[in-house]
């Protein structure tokens, strides 16, 4: 009952807000759009009103943001854990220039979706490989322009928060491609908030989002399935994991994203 209490909180909440959002940030992109044509300004109020609206000020939620100022100024390849839609509202928190990779399906929500192609974020279909392509073309073009690109390597909700899935391979191919760095930030809690794409949302949560050392060029060799398992035990080690299992499946598929 609690649950289905705080979930109808809060989606009363978004709807009585989230209208506002888009109607500001609209006007945001048309006043921005001739002098910030990467969306800087439109994404860092986004971040803002969602992170702080839609997390921070929901009673018996807590969330502690660790580590920003060790993320580098320019392009760069921000790699994630993934457990919970809440993710995308804790990683805003950053408050840092990127673009978010996400799935299709989200780009085609109203408001949700209207704001995330103002803010040319990049779409992709998991599974599709000429998706994942377009995905990896675009993010290209980000880097070059000096944006970072964030991604969720396991490309989809793990199984539990006890669990890694295997890391794809497409966010470190970037990286080595277009030799910058890789900043792993790590997720915790976001399941106390809502498990997978919920629907029911806890009452209680403390979140935490930590950033750590970014992994800098020279260190990042050029063997994509290697990197992407160092990185994968940066994460088995910062969220206290034991005996992470070995890359299978996508990992060893350099189609894969």
């Amino acid at each position: 009952m609690v649950k289905r209490l705080v979930t109808a909180g809060f989606a009363l909440w978004f709807l009585l807000t989230a209208p506002l959002c888009v109607g500001v940030g609209a006007l945001l992109w048309l006043v921005s759009a001739p002098f910030d044509p990467d969306r800087a300004l439109l994404h860092a109020f986004v971040c803002r009103w969602c992170h702080l609206l839609y997390l921070r000020a929901w009673p018996g939620w807590r969330v502690r943001v660790e580590g920003r100022e060790r993320l580098p100024p320019g392009p760069a390849v921000l790699v994630c854990n993934h457990q919970s839609a809440a993710d995308i509202l804790a990683a805003m928190g950053l408050f840092h220039p990127f673009k978010f990779v996400s799935k299709a399906s989200l780009f085609r929500l109203p408001l949700v979706g209207w704001m995330m192609r103002l803010m040319r974020y990049v779409p992709v279909e998991r599974g599709q490989v000429r998706s994942v392509e377009r995905m990896l073309e675009d993010c290209r073009w980000w880097l070059r322009r000096g944006v970072a690109v964030f991604i969720f390597p396991e490309g989809t909700y793990a199984p539990s928060r006890h669990h890694r899935l295997p890391f794809k391979r497409g966010a470190f191919r970037l990286a080595i491609e277009e030799q910058v760095p890789v900043v792993p930030v790590v997720l915790e809690g976001t399941t106390d908030i809502l498990e997978g794409d919920g629907p029911w949302m806890g009452a209680r949560a403390s979140v935490r989002v930590r950033v750590l050392p970014a992994l800098p060029v020279e260190s990042l060799g050029g063997d994509e399935a290697a990197l992407a398992e160092r990185v994968r035990l940066l994460y088995v080690e910062a969220l206290g994991l034991s005996s992470p299992s070995k890359a299978t499946g996508d990992e060893r598929n350099p189609r894969c994203a």
